[in-house]
């Protein structure tokens, strides 16, 4: 195994508790908390399988599902952070 590759990886690794979830107090907040989790759940479940994959001990098809399942969260998270943001601005935007 390459050098680089292993120091990559330990880097990676060393990264990863930026996604952890920070438990939140509260009813919504416990949604909140729990898509959270279920979201860095998801992308740790594509990161062992995509590891996995590098070092040939994953199956193409695997690798390739849990990529998209990866891209759809991804792509689901940016759009609630969307619609986020329009209901922040549209509050800023009414009359006091």
């Amino acid at each position: 195994m390459d050098v680089r590759s292993i120091s990559a990886a330990q880097n990676y690794a060393a990264s990863r508790p930026a996604t952890n979830a920070v438990p939140q107090p509260g009813s919504a907040a416990e949604g909140i908390k729990s898509a959270f989790t279920d979201f860095a759940a998801t992308l740790q479940q594509g990161e062992n399988i995509a590891l996995a994959a590098m070092t040939g001990d994953a199956d193409p098809h695997a690798l390739v599902q849990a990529l998209a399942q990866t891209e759809l969260a991804v792509e689901t998270a940016i759009t609630v952070r969307n619609k986020v943001v329009e209901a922040y601005q549209e509050i800023l935007r009414m009359p006091v």
